[in-house]
């Protein structure tokens, strides 16, 4: 195989990737414990302090998504400074920030690395939202509710209502894990399927299963 040269363009890029993948590695939230109800917890007799979101399924509206699920979010996404056209054709800039009229902004203009992070913490809390949203009362391991936030940051919360994917939230109101999972594939870009939400798809749904984080391109390279 032909050695790739990195151009001072491939350079910077891959450095922007680095530095968001530090800043929330560094950033990264965790449970907070000043808003858990003692009545809500399922082990009785424990603690608050001895509550692993990992082992114990939680209400959604305790959790926020893991240090793990930010990087491997940025690795799906990329980190784009430039507005460019998703595959889907739409505006986007930074990790998969769909531009709205309210960012004032078009395809070609430069966005700074302070601006890209305040789209990034923006979109994912309404990703959690909405999440908290479709899975009501079901209770989640940190896992499977990061796997879920991958899903409506990628596909918009309107793709995953009950008219547009009546089997998962059939799955969901059966409290049917397995079936949840089985409906984590959306391969679909521009009427067209998209290799990469392909893949995006699985690695998705070995989140929810397994709590693998790491890429599947990579792991089979």
């Amino acid at each position: 195989m032909r050695e790739r040269r990195a151009t001072p363009a491939f350079r910077e890029k891959r450095q922007l990737k680095r530095k968001t993948a530090l800043a929330l590695s560094v950033g990264a939230m965790t449970l907070s414990t000043a808003a858990i109800d003692p009545s809500n917890l399922f082990q009785p007799g424990w603690s608050v302090s001895q509550i692993n979101p990992h082992e114990v399924r939680q209400p959604a509206t305790l959790l926020n998504v893991s240090s793990s699920f930010k990087q491997a979010l940025v690795e799906e996404e990329g980190v784009r400074e430039v507005v460019y056209r998703d595959v889907a054709g739409y505006p986007t800039v930074g990790v998969g920030h769909l531009i709205t009229p309210a960012d004032g902004l078009k395809v070609g203009q430069r966005v700074d690395y302070d601006r890209i992070m305040r789209f990034l913490d923006k979109d994912i809390a309404i990703a959690e939202a909405g999440v908290r949203r479709l899975v009501g009362d079901l209770p989640l391991l940190q896992h499977e509710f990061d796997a879920l936030v991958d899903l409506v940051f990628n596909v918009g919360e309107g793709n995953v209502s009950e008219h547009r994917s009546p089997n998962l939230n059939a799955a969901i109101t059966g409290k049917d894990y397995q079936a949840i999972a089985d409906e984590l594939a959306y391969h679909n870009a521009g009427g067209a399927v998209a290799k990469g939400l392909v893949y995006r798809s699985e690695r998705r749904t070995q989140i929810f299963l397994d709590a693998e984080y790491e890429d599947p391109r990579a792991m089979a390279a």
